[in-house]
């Protein structure tokens, strides 16, 4: 950081304090805990050679102090769990409302609003790139620009279908539905990634944004779509005012997606980059959310499950993203 010129380019400077940022807090943490585990044993040996008459106290004070290192211990050992080159990156979510009109759009709104709560709750900085809303309510697809240490790495744990089973509020006879949307995610890579773009792949259309932001976004086709033609890939951005801007984060989106996709061809392993989501198939969901007829969470990959749902829709999925990567990181270890 120190180096001349190191902050000229911007971006690329972002880039690598956000990187920085990550690997310190994986490697604070572990020296504190060395210091404090040292210190601890020192004064196990004083207790020990004293045995003086407040020893039980001594050592009970002990034994807690211990207790409270192990579970520091333990959360340091899920942060070793994201070693992938590109866990530490910033990265780009999307989520994708399935079959079902406006019961899954509205499920895929309610899915908005669990990330959002989980990204303010562990400070993550989020920005919106594009939205699609539903016709009647909710949004039909969303992508956000996600910032802080290790996203990509955490919030790669939760790409796949996801399933919500409850009473419809849309339904007045109050029938059970299910509803179904996909979780996507992406790394964010510098500019200086390697994938070469053909012009003539592309179909780029503007439009005008649908979002909110004045009378110049709302007015004005500065909102872009990349198609890839031999891919098939879609996308969008339109949280610009400007159409250059808008097309450029568009192809920074594209080329990651493509980046990835490029991966999974060469190397069957190197689909672990992307989860375990596969195609967006709805027999292929990972997690179930069941409101009615009784109140659970599960994970169909780790049998990681909770019968606070509404804790969990209010964005607390430590639980379920710890135990996925226990689970990503013993299948690894197996597949030698």
């Amino acid at each position: 950081m120190s180096k001349a010129g190191f902050w000229d380019n911007q971006d690329s400077a972002k880039s690598v304090v956000s990187e920085l940022s990550a690997l310190k807090s994986v490697v604070e943490p572990v020296e504190e805990l060395q210091r404090e585990v040292g210190d601890l044993g020192e004064l196990y040996e004083l207790v020990r050679l004293e045995r003086g008459e407040s020893d039980q106290d001594d050592l009970g004070q002990l034994e807690d102090d211990w207790a409270g290192l192990v579970k520091r211990c333990e959360r340091v050992e899920l942060a070793g769990l994201l070693a992938r080159p590109e866990d530490v990156k910033n990265c780009f979510f999307s989520i994708h409302a399935g079959a079902g009109g406006t019961e899954s759009c509205d499920w895929a709104n309610m899915l908005l609003r669990m990330y959002s709560r989980y990204f303010e709750m562990n400070k993550y900085k989020f920005r919106e790139l594009d939205i699609t809303p539903g016709e009647e309510a909710g949004i039909r697809s969303i992508t956000l620009g996600v910032s802080g240490p290790f996203a990509f790495g955490k919030l790669s744990c939760e790409v796949g279908v996801h399933r919500l089973v409850r009473l419809s509020p849309f339904d007045s006879a109050k029938r059970r539905h299910t509803s179904f949307a996909a979780v996507d995610c992406v790394p964010e890579f510098d500019e200086d990634i390697n994938v070469e773009i053909n012009e003539d792949d592309l179909r780029i259309d503007f439009y005008r944004s649908s979002g909110a932001g004045g009378q110049h976004v709302n007015k004005v086709s500065s909102a872009v779509r990349l198609t890839h033609e031999p891919t098939g890939i879609v996308v969008q951005c339109q949280n610009e005012r400007s159409q250059h801007k808008n097309r450029a984060q568009a192809m920074k989106v594209l080329k990651a997606r493509l980046y990835v996709l490029e991966q999974k061809k060469r190397d069957a392993e190197t689909a672990k980059l992307y989860g375990e989501k596969g195609e967006i198939a709805w027999g292929n969901q990972i997690r179930s959310y069941v409101m009615q007829p009784y109140q659970m969470v599960k994970d169909h990959r780790t049998s990681h499950q909770t019968g606070n749902v509404q804790a969990v829709l209010d964005g607390d999925l430590d639980g379920f993203i710890e135990a996925y990567l226990r689970h990503r990181a013993k299948n690894r270890g197996t597949k030698g």
